[in-house]
């Protein structure tokens, strides 16, 4: 007999969500020449100004191998720098360029006002639920949550 699974499929429903809201952002960063990945990379250094590659695959939910080359090319097109750390020299600090800086106080004005325009779609409330509801989410790595047993 064929099991029917009840609950909705939560992970395929987030990641349909999280593309419609990038359809509204994919226009700007088309603009500017910017991928999704180099973005979220972007970001992750504007408002943390510096992290180390490993932490920026955490944040930005790339993996290592792929966060290598996209560091390289983005240091290719001087949107980054990357500096060693002083006494270890395995590790590097990644950081924006004058360059990024520049992109992102073009790309950030026209962000802020896309956000603002899903909120006036949306709702505040709506963006204020959401944003706590994921951090529950989120958050669920670091709570003890009953696992299955498996057969």
């Amino acid at each position: 007999m064929k099991h029917h699974i009840t609950y909705p499929n939560l992970p395929q429903r987030i990641l349909k969500a999280r593309d419609s809201l990038m359809s509204h952002f994919r226009p700007i960063l088309n603009h500017f020449g910017v991928t999704e990945q180099q973005w979220r990379i972007l970001r992750a250094l504007d408002e943390h100004g510096q992290l180390e590659p490993r932490e920026l695959c955490d944040m930005c939910q790339i993996s290592s191998p792929s966060m290598a080359g996209i560091l390289s090319r983005m240091e290719e097109v001087e949107l980054i720098e990357r500096d060693g750390i002083p006494g270890d020299q395995r590790r590097v600090i990644v950081h924006l360029s004058r360059k990024g800086t520049r992109l992102l106080s073009k790309i950030g004005p026209l962000i802020d006002k896309q956000y603002a325009y899903l909120e006036q779609a949306c709702g505040k409330q709506i963006f204020t639920d959401l944003f706590a509801v994921l951090d529950k989410f989120i958050d669920l790595k670091n709570r003890p949550v009953k696992q299955v047993d498996l057969p």
